[in-house]
């Protein structure tokens, strides 16, 4: 065989084995799944889903979690700049059970996250930082101290705190 032939011939073998490997059975017989790329971007109606479910269905976010870790810190654009995560759309609504769960699984932690929450010293430490924050709007324009107010009873510190900064 000449080398160019040998060359084709290992190059095409290769590139079938490289192709192949995925497919091929488990120890247990059944066939290996399919990694998806993690480099892939979200399916966004799925983005969409997750951002959506946040708002309020705790088991609907741990199923599309668990089915796809990289939904964590996904986020959706409303339109015009407004943009959600999953953890957003929890504490605008005051949904303390989802937003500790995202948080528990690694979800990026942010202000009015930490109001709803009730983590008072936090949000002193992010204000003092950048005393502008207490001004900031969330999601869909809503504003720091109303997420707060969600938090209800757990919340009422970083309440007092903030109605303490517009005096």
């Amino acid at each position: 065989m000449n080398p160019r032939r040998q060359f084709l011939s290992t190059a095409v073998l290769a590139s079938a084995t490289v192709a192949i490997t995925p497919l091929l059975a488990q120890s247990d017989g059944a066939p290996a799944k399919r990694i998806s790329d993690p480099s892939a971007p979200l399916d966004a109606a799925l983005v969409k889903e997750f951002v959506t479910v946040g708002h309020g269905d705790f088991s609907k976010v741990k199923a599309l979690l668990d089915a796809q870790p990289r939904l964590l810190n996904a986020t959706w654009d409303w339109g015009n700049g407004d943009y959600e995560t999953p953890l957003g759309a929890a504490a605008h609504m005051g949904r303390r059970d989802i937003a500790l769960f995202l948080l528990e699984r690694g979800a990026r932690a942010d202000v009015f996250a930490l109001a709803m929450l009730g983590y008072v010293e936090a949000v002193k430490a992010m204000i003092t930082a950048r005393p502008e924050i207490a001004r900031c709007a969330g999601p869909h324009g809503i504003p720091l101290i109303d997420h707060a107010e969600k938090g209800g009873a757990e919340a009422a510190a970083v309440v007092a705190y903030l109605r303490s900064l517009a005096s």
